[in-house]
């Protein structure tokens, strides 16, 4: 029996074609043209000015050097501890401190009742993060944000290419961080990406990605190096290669198209089986709008690890999205509470969506469901 796995790339020939070229024609691995290319193409998809974006080697780089940009080291910035470590990893390595923050549990995204209880006058910024692709109440973070004098960096790893009352995530806002790891919305191989009209976070992350090099991007992306330099901060290996960019191209072109309607449909029909079935909750969700990099269920009333089981036992691959922060030994090991983020820890269960899926795939995963339930 063949396994249907949770989430893969969905790469082919048209990704191969590009790798090849630049392997064969130009000949820089590194990064160089291809790169410049790609973020002008992120730029033009998006709607921001081609220089606004900065493309890094993976989307917990794009946090890192974000938090880097404008926060201060002790300094605190407030995120939900539903999340994917990366998120906790980019602030603490930043040397700044998370906050662990309760989600709104129909969407999962940060509850700021919670998270205003939390402000301390060490707090510079928070951290929305788009779970399961949904930016949930985003204006209302921004107004959050507003009052208390924060700035806002987006964890949108899972939102690239969803629109928020009509506008491209990453059009608008503060400082925007994208992931293009392999199973995301689309996949440069590993990458990510910083998008911000902010002159200082553009500039500092720039020079950081490349060892904080100053000036090092316009050398580069003119096929030349810098050999007479200065540095005024710590930098990181952290810039995209050409081969990276070389395949986020062709899958920028593949996603309006393609992928995200592929996802946009499995995710409907997940909804239109399993809504209304007792003891499955779904979260809410615009679908169209968002085209959901995830497929998370809520299983009530103890049920979730035997679902799992089950389909694990069908040869159904699941994950769980995500074990919360604060309950990991460096972010605290469960020193405080945050109980609807424990509750949907005990609840979530995702279940396979990805391109690569049809139709009845997704009923078979349905159909197993329902079967057990009942």
């Amino acid at each position: 029996m063949a396994v249907m796995r949770l989430s893969r790339s969905i790469v082919g020939p048209r990704e191969a074609e590009a790798v090849a070229r630049v392997l064969v024609e130009d000949g820089y691995l590194g990064m160089g043209s291809e790169v410049q290319a790609f973020e002008r193409e992120l730029a033009a998809f998006v709607g921001v000015e081609e220089n606004h974006v900065a493309c890094v080697s993976s989307g917990t780089a794009a946090l890192h050097l974000a938090v880097e940009s404008v926060v201060n080291p002790g300094e605190e910035v407030l995120v939900q501890s539903l999340t994917y470590i990366a998120s906790f990893q980019a602030i603490s390595a930043a040397r700044a401190i998370p906050v662990a923050c309760d989600v709104v549990p129909e969407t999962v995204t940060v509850d700021l009742r919670d998270a205003e209880k939390r402000i301390t006058p060490k707090t510079k910024a928070i951290m929305p993060v788009h779970y399961a692709s949904n930016p949930g109440a985003l204006d209302a973070v921004y107004e959050f944000a507003k009052c208390h004098g924060l700035r806002v960096i987006e964890d949108a790893a899972h939102a690239f290419g969803c629109l928020y009352r009509g506008r491209k995530i990453g059009s608008f806002g503060d400082i925007r961080c994208f992931s293009f790891d392999g199973i995301k919305n689309i996949t440069s191989g590993e990458g990510g990406a910083i998008v911000t009209s902010d002159p200082w976070v553009l500039s500092r992350a720039k020079d950081a990605r490349l060892l904080a090099v100053q000036k090092d991007t316009e050398k580069r992306f003119a096929g030349a190096r810098s050999w007479d330099f200065d540095a005024a901060h710590q930098g990181y290996r952290y810039h995209m290669s050409n081969l990276f960019a070389a395949i986020g191209r062709v899958q920028l072109r593949r996603l309006p198209g393609e992928f995200g309607p592929k996802r946009i449909a499995l995710a409907k029909q997940y909804r239109n089986r399993l809504e209304g079935i007792p003891g499955i909750g779904l979260l809410e969700a615009e679908l169209g709008p968002t085209i959901p990099h995830i497929q998370p269920l809520r299983i009530f009333s103890g049920r979730r690890d035997g679902v799992r089981e089950m389909l694990e036992g069908q040869g159904i691959q699941t994950g769980i999205h995500y074990k919360p922060n604060h309950l990991l030994q460096y972010y605290g090991g469960g020193r405080s509470s945050l109980p609807v983020t424990e509750r949907l820890y005990e609840e979530i269960l995702s279940v396979p969506l990805h391109p690569g899926l049809d139709a009845p795939d997704v009923d078979r995963v349905c159909d197993n469901i329902i079967r057990f339930l009942k």
